[in-house]
């Protein structure tokens, strides 16, 4: 399989996916191998010298487009309303092979919807077993999802164990084929705000959204798209677009704070990022032993949020509650964010909705707006102006490099030479660096993958303390391989993206965090002279959470 697609070869797959293992559970990539007698699973059978492969055959016809019409057997269909959007292999292949879809009866039109919170559905009527999910959600380190035996068919199911609960990282939506599990989408009721005209309904745009929102529009992955993006914004009708990469900087400079703090003081170290909700979740469930550990900073949605209901609704004379804020994020436990009680600000939500990349399009696309052939505009200005430590937070590693920016200049009282913290830089799952900090090493770590920090965390119990700082982002790559991105995904678009956003660090005049002008202003003239109020909107707490609510539609 892969083989061919590094030569262009086209040999239709459902269940294989380049980030799990090979599983030929849906046998539609079948082909013949001279000297095998019978056909193979192409995904599964690995390449020798001299081997022989016929890809096309009317045997292999015959097979894949049998293999396909029992597949739809397991498919509820429902492509209006699905996450693929009619961009699906299966409506692919059904194509080419000229599938009779409904040829044999619907086996699974009684199988319930599962809904995990208030941010993922999964409908076991559209799952076609190949159980891609199950095996990310289990590299998730979760193990949420499971295979259970209902009389005499295996069904994909969630667990009933206590300890077991759904994180919301929505890896299993970017790894289904079938578009089972989809986010509870809110792009409908976003509508709702925009035309009430005493609502002024504010959009922030998350790091990562730059560098693949375009994917959704035939653009090449990775290709920076923030003037679009905009422009986009303004066009649904949007009063205001901000960047939430300068809400990163924020985060970053007061989580730089918080580990000089800790450092002076020897106290709870190492420090655990909290910007990513998946890892927070997962520790107060899975590791509450740790939650002293945790940064206390807010994470840049919710910070900027606060912001623009205490700073920027004063400055510009409106009252916070007819403030609407929206927030486009590539993550989908974002939703679950927002809902978090140690969140609000003054009694107030500081985001109200959140849509993740793919609704934003899909909203786009029910509006017919071409996207792609917009005139690019900019950000309004107050909060339209990020570092570029505050671009790279889209990317594993990200956070952790902006925040030693800082840091390090704040222990030493003297100017970075080189800010490039390479070392913690690209997609492996557990990266490790030794800073210098004037004449002292401060060790620290950086994992992408829930299941990498499981690893982590419980092989390394004893030697936690010998790390200053610990980086962690649920999703691979981090949030630019969230479960609210564009699909398909894979390591080769992971790392465009991630490229992108480092280029665009780059490009920045500014690209420390405490130097952005609007960082520096408004501590100065907002949260310096409201001590309590800044910690509100800075702030936030952690406490042990039961599991979550698992309804059965």
């Amino acid at each position: 399989m892969e083989v061919c697609q590094e030569n262009n070869i086209d040999i239709p797959a459902l269940c294989y996916h380049p980030d799990l293992e090979a599983k030929a559970s849906c046998r539609v990539c079948v082909v013949q191998v001279e000297g095998i007698k019978g056909l193979v699973t192409a995904c599964s059978t690995k390449v020798c010298e001299g081997m022989k492969v016929i890809t096309e055959s009317p045997e292999i016809k015959k097979a894949r487009t049998i293999n396909l019409e029992l597949l739809f057997s397991s498919h509820r269909e429902e492509c209006f309303d699905c996450v693929w959007n009619y961009n699906c292999e299966f409506l692919r292949l059904a194509k080419k092979y000229k599938v009779e879809i409904n040829r044999f009866e619907d086996r699974k039109t009684q199988c319930p919807v599962f809904r995990f919170g208030k941010v993922i559905e999964f409908d076991s009527s559209k799952c076609i077993d190949c159980r891609n999910c199950v095996e990310m959600c289990h590299n998730q380190g979760v193990d949420f999802l499971e295979i259970e035996q209902r009389k005499n068919l295996f069904q994909v199911l969630p667990s009933g164990d206590e300890g077991k609960d759904c994180i919301y990282c929505g890896q299993c939506i970017n790894h289904c084929p079938a578009g089972a599990f989809e986010t509870i989408d809110e792009f409908e009721s976003i509508e709702k705000p925009l035309m009430q005209k005493n609502k002024i309904v504010v959009v922030q745009f998350a790091p990562a959204i730059r560098t693949s929102l375009g994917e959704e529009f035939g653009l090449a992955e990775g290709k920076v798209v923030i003037g679009q993006l905009v422009a986009v914004l303004r066009k649904v009708g949007f009063n205001k677009v901000f960047d939430t990469s300068v809400g990163a900087d924020f985060t970053t400079i007061t989580e730089a704070a918080e580990v000089v703090e800790r450092i002076k003081e020897n106290k709870n170290l190492p420090v655990f990022t909290s910007c990513c909700p998946s890892w927070v979740k997962y520790v107060e469930q899975r590791y509450p032993e740790c939650i002293s550990n945790l940064s206390t900073t807010k994470s840049p949605q919710t910070i900027l949020g606060a912001l623009i209901k205490t700073y920027w609704a004063k400055k510009e004379n409106i009252n916070p509650k007819d403030i609407s804020v929206v927030s486009i994020m590539p993550c989908t436990a974002k939703k679950y964010e927002i809902e978090r009680p140690q969140l609000t600000i003054q009694g107030m939500k500081s985001v109200d909705y959140v849509l993740t990349t793919r609704e934003l399009a899909r909203l786009l696309m029910r509006k017919k707006i071409n996207f792609a052939k917009l005139k690019p505009d900019k950000p309004d200005k107050i909060f339209g102006e990020p570092s570029g430590a505050g671009i790279i937070y889209g990317a594993t590693g990200g956070v952790m490099e902006s925040a030693f920016r800082t840091a390090v200049e704040i222990l030493t009282a003297k100017k970075l030479k080189d800010i490039d913290f390479k070392e913690i830089r690209g997609m492996q799952g557990l990266k490790e660096a030794k800073v210098m900090v004037g004449s002292d090493i401060k060790k620290i770590a950086v994992i992408n993958g829930l299941g990498n920090a499981k690893k982590f965390l419980d092989e390394n119990k004893e030697k936690l303390k010998e790390y200053t700082c610990i980086e962690v982002m649920a999703c691979p790559g981090g949030c630019i391989g969230g479960g609210g991105q564009p699909m398909p995904t894979s390591l080769v678009i992971r790392k465009k993206r991630a490229e992108s956003l480092y280029s665009l660090d780059k490009k920045q005049k500014i690209r420390k965090a405490h130097e952005n002008p609007i960082v520096k202003k408004i501590s100065k003239e907002f949260l310096e002279k409201n001590p309590e109020l800044a910690q509100e909107v800075l702030h936030t707490s952690y406490n042990p959470k039961p599991k979550g609510l698992v309804e059965k539609l």
